[in-house]
């Protein structure tokens, strides 16, 4: 019996360890093919990140239509391409409103109307273009088409300088200066904006920010090569360059801080200047204006000679924590992101606040509804500050334009009138600055409690006193300030600003 047994068991053992030899075999052989299939995949990826692009297409100092980069660079224009996209933030941003086109203007598509929103706009503006039509910001793809149909284009003869930052200029420039770009940004600051518009065909693109033989960024706006000049020349740094001294972290800022900047028509020409030399802070910059004797136009209530205010975005973002902790612009509006292997900026240029997990939480260790509750936090206590100056603003220009119906001269109106004309320009520096107090919220508050100031100033001239109480004026009154019999565009200063 028992020899029986040992022949059954036999032939068991064997075909057991057989299977385990051919498991082992098996599993080193997946193992392997895994290892060897993982060391491709590295080799590939490595491969991939050391070679960002394809070369499809050759670029030169020639090629301006971003389509054409987009061949070349697929991952970057497609994010550009987004900047179409319309959505709000709390503060910010635009949201689609249907437009019927016309002859003159073929969008269908608009944003939502900032003078219907805030008439007491219209009470400061008013006199001006912006008393006629004011939308909210609209995205990058936006930037020309929302330029060229304004009904502010209507009222006032715009001067070819303000395509300086709302189109694509350096092939403009550069064949209208025969190389140099200086001789054709003083060509452009010349004509007419319907003149100066036949010589672009797009909006800020690829070629405006980077170098096309080497994809480095550079500034190609010579209004911002010579305020930043001016701006380090009075701070003991003469001749600076940014394309030649600027650090690349730097460079990520500069090439923003080409457009969104206050600047001004300086002189008969209507050379586009921006006036840092005084430095880049709101009372800074008016004091170069007082300096100076620049207004934009007479206010058409009060009398006063005024100022306004361009989307300081970069004179504000320099006052503020991130500038001073070395972020930089592109930073938070362009952060990096994966695409596969690559590591790219994020052309898809917005509000942080519409992508905080790769524009905050790369520093900031929290949930997205705490950044975006800190944020909106600040952008409501900005709003409450910036109402009360309005209010204030509004009862001055009212005050002096009841003084001037009354009789009082221009010569007892000048105190009250000076004083309008630095609150008015100071809270529109927080008003027209996009970030709505986030990007420097202490200086943003230092502002508006200055503008306060001074329209307290001026109310107490006229032997008032301030009520603090926010006055409305309607959009429609407004709108009848520029009917035929006001003159139409010809009562508009010639060096009104876009």
């Amino acid at each position: 019996m028992s020899e029986e047994k040992t022949d059954e068991i036999k032939p068991t053992k064997s075909i057991s360890a057989t299977r385990r030899l051919a498991l082992a075999v098996a599993a080193t052989a997946l193992a392997t093919a895994g290892l060897v299939g993982l060391l491709i995949n590295v080799f590939e990826k490595k491969t991939e990140a050391r070679n960002p692009f394809f070369r499809v297409v050759e670029l030169n100092e020639r090629t301006d239509d971003p389509a054409v980069w987009g061949r070349n660079f697929p991952l970057q224009y497609d994010g550009y391409r987004r900047t179409v996209d319309m959505q709000r933030t709390r503060w910010g941003g635009s949201e689609a409103m249907p437009h019927t086109p016309t002859a003159r203007d073929s969008r269908t598509t608009v944003a939502q109307n900032r003078l219907q929103e805030d008439p007491n706009l219209v009470t400061m503006w008013n006199g001006y273009a912006f008393a006629v039509d004011f939308r909210e910001e609209r995205g990058h793809a936006f930037m020309l088409v929302d330029q060229e149909t304004t009904q502010r284009q209507v009222v006032v003869r715009q001067p070819g300088s303000c395509l300086h930052c709302h189109a694509s200029m350096w092939t403009a420039y550069n064949r209208l200066g025969n190389g140099d770009i200086f001789r054709g940004f003083e060509a452009v600051n010349h004509m007419p904006y319907a003149e100066a518009r036949t010589h672009v065909q797009h909006p800020v693109s690829c070629i405006d920010c980077h170098d096309p033989a080497t994809m480095a960024l550079r500034v190609t706006r010579p209004a911002f090569i010579e305020g930043i000049r001016s701006f380090y020349a009075s701070r003991g740094r003469p001749n600076f360059d940014p394309n030649r001294d600027a650090t690349h972290q730097e460079m990520r800022s500069y090439v923003c801080g080409q457009c969104h900047v206050e600047y001004y028509f300086r002189g008969p020409d209507k050379r586009l200047t921006f006036p840092w030399s005084n430095g880049m802070r709101a009372d800074d910059i008016l004091a170069y204006y007082e300096r100076d004797g620049h207004r934009d136009w007479t206010h058409r209530e009060s009398g006063a000679r005024v100022l306004k205010a361009q989307h300081p975005e970069f004179e504000m973002y320099n006052q503020g924590i991130h500038a001073r902790a070395g972020v930089s612009c592109a930073d938070c509006h362009m952060p990096y992101r994966r695409e596969g292997a690559l590591k790219i900026s994020d052309h898809h240029i917005r509000s942080p606040l519409l992508n905080i997990a790769n524009a905050c939480q790369t520093c900031h260790r929290v949930s997205e509804t705490e950044l975006r509750d800190r944020a909106e936090a600040i952008q409501n206590r900005t709003h409450e500050m910036r109402d009360r100056a309005m209010g204030v603003l509004v009862e001055l220009i009212h005050g002096i334009g009841a003084a001037r119906t009354g009789g009082a001269t221009d010569e007892q109106l000048a105190g009250a009138r000076l004083e309008q004309m630095r609150a008015q320009f100071l809270l529109d520096f927080v008003e027209a600055e996009n970030s709505s107090g986030f990007h420097a919220p202490g200086e943003a508050g230092r502002v508006l409690f200055l503008s306060i100031d001074h329209a307290h100033q001026g109310l107490r001239s006229l032997g008032a006193r301030p009520s603090l109480v926010p006055l409305q004026t309607s959009a429609a009154d407004a709108a009848t300030s520029y009917s035929a019999a006001d003159g139409g565009s010809a009562a508009m200063d010639a060096s009104a600003r876009d």
